[in-house]
């Protein structure tokens, strides 16, 4: 069993998680829930359990597609007020506690190589209660830190934002709880498994940790969205020249007429104009058109949106049915939401973009909202 937590209204991530539901947001041509859970079936997993509490009706197609795509169980357990990253486990415990298990529990907001097989050998050899996966980040003093015994992996406990260097781990978003944790460790209202859960496991030595060897990216917000793209799309290419990715993890070398720099993914059903220059780190989705004399890089262009002829975009996400007029420049950090229209011959810099508007003048000063 496994549970994402998809709960709170994806503010970090706005203007792309106006029309919505952040687990929705494509990240590299998949919905970003979508990895998860192809992850998970891939360890074994047969049901799914879906925390959310913002637009779940709007889920619920794009869930059955899953569901049969995957072959497994997806199962909604909406929140009618904000829970927490503990509450929600509560919530749905009639399910988590339908079978002996453990569960693993995600946060949202994660990429990464998603090594569940080993994490749970891991868990079942230690039994104890609960293991948090752990990753290396370079300046820990922006973070919680993990301290935990070099040997056995033994959470010591948890230091916020230290001044001083106690460790370079933190906690990377994933765990695997045993039973016990869900029937004793949490409650129904709002709790924070973070700081209301963790530091007791650790100090009743019921808690370990795992460590990440991969990548491993945060993508709540726009430019960590990207940086974690680029990341995933590096991730993909090793497993390209490996012979190991599936169809969809394909990165494009070569388009006659066009020019591939780095790492380049491309759905196929897009289309890319001749003398267009694409990368690195780019990531068309589905349906797009790409026109001629294009300059896209470091940038994500999603479903059925249109960069028009000669136009730059640069690391940027342009949403799903936007559309770049032709000689238009657009730079970082621009997002664009769903179907917004940018007319041509524009300058677009660093200026998030709500939906459905008509972008009809430059915006040169970066940082601008446009509602």
């Amino acid at each position: 069993m496994i549970v994402f937590e998809f709960g709170g209204y994806g503010t970090r991530l706005r203007p792309l998680t106006l029309t919505s539901p952040k687990s929705l947001v494509p990240f590299c041509n998949l919905p970003i829930v979508e990895h998860q859970i192809a992850a998970a079936v891939e360890c074994g997993v047969d049901h799914v359990v879906l925390a959310v509490g913002f637009q779940p009706e709007h889920m619920q197609h794009a869930l059955k597609e899953m569901e049969a795509k995957y072959g497994v169980k997806i199962t909604c357990s909406i929140e009618t007020e904000p829970l927490g990253t503990a509450g929600p486990l509560y919530l749905a415990r009639d399910i988590l506690l339908s079978d002996d298990e453990p569960v693993f529990v995600f946060n949202s907001d994660v990429i990464c190589d998603f090594p569940l097989k080993d994490l749970l050998r891991f868990h079942k050899n230690h039994g104890r209660e609960g293991t948090i996966v752990v990753t290396k980040v370079e300046d820990p003093s922006r973070f919680g830190v993990v301290v935990y015994d070099d040997q056995t992996g033994k959470i010591d406990r948890f230091v916020e934002k230290p001044k001083e260097f106690v460790g370079d781990r933190i906690n990377a978003g994933l765990y695997i709880l045993s039973n016990s944790v869900i029937e004793q460790r949490v409650h129904p209202r709002f709790m924070m498994i973070e700081t209301d859960v963790f530091p007791q496991m650790a100090v009743d030595g019921q808690l370990y940790c795992f460590q990440l060897e991969g990548y491993w990216a945060d993508i709540g917000q726009p430019k960590d969205y990207l940086k974690g793209m680029s990341m995933h799309l590096n991730f993909l290419s090793q497993k390209n020249d490996e012979n190991k990715a599936k169809p969809h993890e394909k990165l494009v070398r070569c388009i006659p007429g066009v020019e591939i720099v780095g790492n380049v993914l491309i759905d196929p059903t897009a289309k890319i104009g001749e003398g267009s220059k694409l990368g690195p780190d780019v990531t068309i989705g589905p349906g797009v058109i790409i026109g001629r004399g294009c300059r896209v890089k470091g940038s994500a262009v999603m479903d059925n949106a249109v960069i028009s002829d000669y136009a730059t975009v640069s690391g940027s996400i342009i949403g799903w049915k936007s559309r770049v007029g032709s000689w238009t420049r657009v730079d970082p950090m621009t997002v664009a939401a769903e179907s917004v229209d940018i007319k041509p011959e524009l300058y677009i810099n660093g200026a998030f973009l709500l939906p459905f508007k008509a972008i009809k003048d430059s915006v040169p000063i970066n940082g601008q909202v446009i509602m």
